[in-house]
C-alpha cells in the first residue's frame, strides 16, 4: 500500500457548490453493503408522515467506508470533549416499525 511519509503534506483543494453548501437534514441513514461497497442513504422520517425519500446516497469503497469511521470517532470524542457527552437512547427507531437496538443488525436493510 502507498503510503505518505510523514513529512511530506498533501493539499487538496476542495470546491464547495452554492447548492451543497446548504447542506441537506437528515435524521435517518440507512447503510447497505456488498463485498465491493457500502452504501448510506440519508433520509428524513417526520412525525405523522407515514413516507420518506432518500435525499442523498453515498457510495463508498469498503476501505474509504472504515475510513469515514474513523473519522467519525474522532469528530465526535473532540466534540464531547468540548460540549460533554452526547447522551442517545438505547432504542432507534425502525422506519418499518417498532424499535431495534443500537449496535444490533448492522447489515438491516430497510424497505
Amino acid at each position: 500500500m502507498n503510503e505518505i511519509p510523514q513529512d511530506q503534506t498533501m493539499n487538496i483543494n476542495i470546491e464547495l457548490g452554492e447548492k451543497e453548501a446548504e447542506g441537506i437534514y437528515s435524521n435517518l441513514a440507512i447503510i447497505s453493503h456488498s463485498p465491493a461497497e457500502f452504501i448510506v442513504d440519508f433520509t428524513r422520517i417526520l412525525p405523522g408522515v407515514p413516507k420518506a425519500r432518500v435525499h442523498a446516497r453515498i457510495v463508498m469503497t469498503p476501505q474509504h467506508a472504515k475510513y469515514l469511521l474513523h473519522a467519525l470517532h474522532d469528530n465526535i470524542s473532540r466534540y464531547e470533549a468540548q460540549y460533554g457527552e452526547i447522551n442517545v437512547e438505547n432504542q432507534m427507531i425502525n422506519p418499518v416499525g417498532g424499535s431495534f437496538p443500537v449496535g444490533g443488525n448492522s447489515g438491516a436493510q430497510f424497505h
